[in-house]
């Protein structure tokens, strides 16, 4: 393996703390990577297998792909990164955001009714593929916009959890990356060549979590440095709610 950079080791250091931390990663797990084939997803997926070979246990990787439906072509680069990394997969095309943007969708957001329809197919295929866990490639900036999104819609303290229990315990969503900011999950996809490609939805841009994206943006121009503490605040505050059980461990 090459010598990692910076921002690569710090992703893999800081999954590997939200995974320890939160005790999402159990000997014999099978985990289903839901890759979009976006940057974070991406890195997630990579993260976890540099992972492999780190813990002193075995766990498998799945990656799972739901194409949207925009562009049915545009995920080949990931089959093909796929295949070259050994890396099992479950690869679907979908007509989730069609219809999303369609009178089909009568009653929700576009980004609501995909969101949903994605959820529940992923459901589906862990339960299909016996798989423990469902991993999913949320970053800070995504607890961030979340945490904004709550507090300004539906008046609830509410972030995003690490590690979260489903259907009695058969399942558990699990988020390692929520430790980890964007921009150095850009620059570790960068340096590892990550092939990933822009969301083609239309509604890129134009979503409340946008809107939210803005706020902060604002807040910090207000008080330079804000944003960064807000974020340290919120990522500290999802892993107190696990017990220390990294203190005085070693890589």
């Amino acid at each position: 393996m090459r010598k990692l950079s910076y921002a690569q080791t710090y992703c893999v250091k800081k999954v590997g703390l939200a995974l320890q931390r939160s005790g999402a990663l159990q000997p014999g797990c099978r985990v289903g990577v839901a890759v979009s084939g976006g940057v974070d997803s991406f890195v997630l997926l990579k993260t976890l297998k540099i992972r492999q070979a780190i813990v002193p246990f075995k766990f498998e990787i799945m990656a799972l792909h739901l194409n949207p439906g925009f562009d049915p072509a545009n995920h080949a680069p990931l089959v093909e990164w796929l295949a070259k990394e050994g890396v099992a997969a479950h690869i679907e095309t979908t007509s989730f955001g069609p219809e999303a943007h369609s009178l089909v969708n009568r009653k929700r957001s576009a980004c609501f009714y995909c969101a949903m329809q994605r959820r529940k197919r992923l459901f589906f295929l862990a339960e299909k593929y016996g798989l423990t866990r469902l991993a999913f490639g949320h970053n800070a900036d995504d607890l961030l916009t979340t945490f904004l999104l709550n507090f300004c819609r539906t008046g609830k303290i509410r972030g995003m959890d690490i590690n979260a229990s489903f259907f009695d315990g058969k399942l558990f969503v699990i988020r390692p990356l929520l430790p980890v900011e964007k921009k150095c999950i850009r620059q570790a996809a960068d340096q590892w060549g990550l092939p990933y490609w822009r969301n083609p939805c239309p509604s890129v841009g134009k979503t409340e979590r946008e809107l939210m994206n803005e706020v902060a943006r604002k807040i910090n121009s207000m008080l330079p440095g804000a944003r960064r503490s807000m974020l340290s605040a919120l990522i500290n505050w999802e892993l107190e709610k696990y017990p220390d059980k990294t203190a005085g461990a070693t890589e």
